[in-house]
């Protein structure tokens, strides 16, 4: 390897300084407080759903998501328009796989409007779901996730002795053999049918 360095770059007029480090998080935290008090007495944060982890890596992870889907806001009965306006963000993109992540997904936005106070506008109309407002009543700002915590899958089992049948019962072999079965279903339905055709000649 022939030596061609190129070290005349003047580095040194293009390197970022960060030295006001706990400045910058005493300003972000007070820029916090200020966005909480401007909020109140609406939650700091939005509800979000339980959603699994992406990749069979991390699909036993359950965490929370982005937005809910038009499936389960169908199911509680509120438009994707209105829940924008109650803090109930929408997720266009996410498809409901199965019925019990539906199903998980409809509690949590049950508990969420049963816990939930609409007030009135200024100078509108109320509607049903307001609540008439009264000015010497006080409300308190809650954390969403202290009052509906997100959603755990820990799994606890509890140890036991490995019977004789686990003992000889091979993944490995099982998966293989189920891949195979997979890959092979084409030509192993040929085979049957051409199985049964030659059982049906004998029998003539």
């Amino acid at each position: 390897m022939l030596p061609n360095q190129h070290f005349r770059k003047h580095w040194q007029r293009r390197v970022r300084t960060w030295f006001d480090q706990p400045g910058h998080k005493l300003r972000r935290r007070k820029a916090r407080t200020l966005k909480a008090e401007s909020l109140a007495p609406r939650p700091i944060e939005l509800i979000r759903p339980a959603v699994r982890a992406p990749t069979s890596k991390y699909n036993r992870k359950l965490r929370l998501g982005r937005g809910f889907t038009f499936d389960e806001l169908k199911a509680v009965g509120i438009s994707r328009h209105y829940a924008l306006t109650i803090g109930i963000p929408v997720d266009h993109r996410r498809r409901n796989r199965s019925f019990e992540s539906l199903q998980k997904n409809v509690e949590r936005l049950q508990l969420y409007l049963k816990c939930l106070i609409v007030l009135p506008r200024k100078g509108k109309k109320t509607k049903k779901s307001d609540i008439s407002d009264s000015s010497d009543k006080k409300y308190t700002q809650i954390l969403i996730n202290s009052l509906i915590p997100p959603p755990t899958s820990a799994i606890q089992s509890e140890s036991r002795v490995i019977t004789e049948e686990e003992k000889g019962f091979n993944a490995y072999a099982t998966l293989r053999k189920a891949l195979l079965e997979a890959k092979m279903v084409g030509k192993l339905e040929i085979q049957k049918k051409k199985e049964k055709e030659l059982e049906q000649e004998l029998t003539k």
